[in-house]
């Protein structure tokens, strides 16, 4: 499948663009709320964006580097790969979302957490906007990026910023139900 450049570009800021909004509404909310768990096993509020967090710290220098060592020049279509459109897809927040075993690491089930959690989220995601600009000057479909699971694999940086930016998407959705739900109990 293609899409033009420009559109995929303009879709991932839009979406970063309103998890940012969100996140600020969230600053607004108490830590209590924040850190609530609807139960022992699933994730607070906090506990959602602080596992973006720890993703953004591997991808957001990994993109930077990439696109700062290129010197391609762009192009009007960007070309899903394969691979990374099927990680990018099994992103995309569902009705009746599949879970998904995290990595220990990126697991941040029963941390101590505070409200910076959300500016570190907010300031990363400003990051993102800045890349996904930086971006529209080089060739996403042959500036290649590693992947957090492994240096071996290698995706399109236009698949990685779709996969990143629709697991953001996916969390922040996890956040919104567990904001609803709080709010519909009291």
């Amino acid at each position: 499948m293609k899409i033009p450049t420009l559109q995929l570009i303009h879709e991932l800021k839009k979406i970063t663009e309103e998890n940012i909004h969100f996140a600020e509404t969230l600053l607004n909310q108490s830590e209590e709320k924040l850190n609530y768990r609807l139960s022992e096993k699933s994730w607070s509020i906090l506990e959602c964006i602080e596992h973006l967090n720890r993703y953004g710290k591997f991808y957001i220098p990994e993109i930077n580097k990439r696109i700062k060592n290129s010197d391609t020049k762009t192009t009007e279509i960007f070309s899903l790969g394969v691979l990374g459109n099927y990680f990018a897809q099994s992103m995309i927040p569902k009705e009746n979302l599949n879970k998904m075993k995290t990595f220990k690491a990126m697991n941040p089930i029963h941390s101590k957490l505070d409200k910076s959690v959300l500016n570190e989220f907010i300031s990363q995601q400003k990051q993102m906007i800045q890349l996904l600009n930086e971006a529209k000057n080089i060739d996403l479909n042959k500036v290649k990026t590693s992947i957090s699971i492994s240096n071996l694999i290698k995706l399109k940086l236009g698949d990685t910023f779709r996969f990143v930016i629709y697991h953001n998407l996916r969390h922040i959705e996890q956040a919104k139900r567990n904001l609803n739900l709080m709010n519909f109990a009291e």
